[in-house]
């Protein structure tokens, strides 16, 4: 079964794609599910996501592009130019499911997750072992219902390398800095590294068990959290996720906030971002001066929103409050504050030899890695994958917009501080942009009511890459079920592979070049 067939069946079993349902969705037989999954080993289709709830399995895929743009400068795409976005639901009366991951080792995680947090268990999976629980938890969750739990948790098994004088490195999960916990652990032959495994979910918060029966009040305020330095993509997901399910259509002017919201806080982060790859090469000066540019956003942020990290500015409808009278000027103070000071310090970046001796071919991931994880946001365009939830599928008001999407080809720590240095750079001229072209009227506007569940998803473009948000609402306007998918989970394995070959003491470095979310990958 090809592409096209599997597009014809979903588009017969499911849903019709709709202005608010720009994607098809069914439940599908063994057949067409099994079919996905060649589909992904071969690439023609792209994960998006892999969830479980009781009795049932969802997955999320858009066809790949039969020509994808590759150039730093793209214009607007046609629909036509990516391709078609899915979710297939697979029906689990006995609580399992045929692996994704044993074609398609991208799914590998997910899989795991899905074992853990709902008890539906991949048939034939490579890797059973547990992901989020470390055998703390007091209770299991076999297909939604609650057992104590009696007997520990075997050992977690590390994978094993042998060779002649390999030694083993663990680090973490608690650290030397004010960082989330996570356990790397090292097999080494001297300083060069010869495999990394990392073992995460030491801040599982219970994210998606808090949502369910959540009224969209305290379920927006939730996904806001999620992953505190992504606070407005996952509000903006979240939020277009529920309008998709209410068929709400939201306020022109809310839009354009919010993707003021948004460019400011990929500037705030890209710059904190530069400033602290450079610091992890024990160059200080790059991260006191960009921690001085990321300062700055915050404030401006504060100013005209209310909040330094617009944490619940966006919520389902529109936007809480308007910009104050003033606020087009603070914001164009800041573009041209920092049209003036960013300059000089790429200069810096890019004439210290010393630093560019540990970024240049350091941290290098195979591009063709990088297609097959689906991997986006700085870590996937540095590796040549031009992907963009900006543009494809695309939300307003970024189609009436002129904007690049930097893409570079060298794969390694230097070209991904590059790629943030463009991006700021792209930031900076969107925000013109909107602030020259903001139109007037309403930010907020009334949910349609639902008289029956209801079911939305949105793609949103964060900082690290494409967040995923797919939600059931209740006939009574609450969550029934929601899941919240950060770009690390397709970004942390490539870290694994980006460190091989290389010394431990580039670990640091090669780790903040993809600055991967604990808390937004651990939920």
């Amino acid at each position: 079964m090809n592409a096209t067939s599997v597009l014809l069946s979903i588009l017969n079993a499911g849903q019709p794609v709709a202005e608010h349902r720009p994607w098809l969705r069914a439940v599908v037989t063994s057949e067409i599910w099994n079919a996905l999954i060649q589909g992904l080993a071969e690439g023609t289709w792209t994960l998006l996501g892999l969830w479980g709830e009781a009795g049932i399995v969802h997955l999320a895929a858009y066809e790949a592009p039969i020509n994808p743009p590759g150039a730093s400068r793209l214009p607007p795409l046609p629909k036509e130019g990516w391709g078609d976005f899915i979710v297939a639901s697979l029906p689990c009366p006995d609580g399992q499911f045929p692996s994704v991951a044993r074609l398609h080792p991208p799914a590998q995680r997910l899989e795991r997750t899905i074992a853990d947090l709902v008890g539906l268990r991949p048939v034939g999976a490579a890797d059973p072992r547990p992901w989020l629980d470390h055998g703390r938890w007091p209770v299991v969750h076999p297909l939604g219902t609650v057992t104590p739990r009696t007997d520990p948790q075997p050992p977690y098994l590390f994978l094993t390398a042998e060779g002649e004088g390999l030694h083993q490195i663990p680090v973490g999960p608690v650290h030397a800095g004010i960082i989330e916990p996570g356990h790397f652990r090292f097999t080494a032959n001297g300083e060069a590294v010869v495999r990394l495994e990392q073992r995460l979910g030491y801040v599982h918060k219970g994210i998606e068990s808090l949502l369910i029966g959540a009224t969209l009040e305290r379920a927006a305020r939730l996904i806001g959290r999620v992953s505190g330095d992504s606070t407005v993509a996952y509000a903006l997901a979240f939020a277009r996720a529920v309008e998709a399910a209410t068929e709400t259509v939201v306020p022109t002017r809310a839009h354009w906030l919010r993707a003021l919201m948004a460019e400011l806080e990929r500037l705030a982060n890209h710059c904190g971002d530069i400033g602290a790859i450079c610091n992890d090469a024990a160059f200080a000066l790059m991260l006191a001066h960009c921690a001085v540019l990321r300062e700055q956003v915050l404030r401006a942020s504060a100013a005209c929103f209310g909040h330094r990290l617009l944490m619940d500015c966006i919520i389902p409808g529109g936007v809480v409050a308007d910009l104050p009278t003033d606020g087009v000027k603070i914001l164009r103070a800041l573009v041209a504050d920092i049209r003036r000071q960013f300059p000089p310090l790429i200069d810096l970046y890019d004439n210290t030899a010393s630093l560019q001796d540990r970024t240049v071919n350091t941290g290098f991931v195979k591009p063709s890695l990088i297609k097959q994880f689906g991997c986006g946001g700085t870590i996937g365009r540095a590796g040549g994958r031009a992907f963009d939830a900006r543009r494809d599928p695309g939300y307003p008001p970024y189609d009436q917009l002129e904007f690049e999407t930097p893409v570079l080809t060298e794969s390694d720590v230097n070209a991904r501080i590059w790629l943030r240095i463009h991006e700021v750079e792209q930031s900076l001229a969107l925000i013109d942009q909107i602030l020259e072209r903001l139109p007037s009227g309403a930010v907020r506007g009334e949910l349609n009511r639902l008289d029956q569940p209801g079911e939305g998803m949105a793609l949103v473009e964060g900082f690290r890459g494409d967040i995923l948000v797919w939600l059931r609402l209740a006939a009574d306007g609450t969550v029934a079920r929601c899941h919240p998918r950060d770009p690390s989970w397709f970004q942390w394995p490539l870290l694994e592979a980006a460190i091989e070959n290389n010394i431990v003491a580039d670990f640091p470095l090669c780790n903040k070049s993809f600055n991967g979310s604990y808390s937004g990958h651990d939920l």
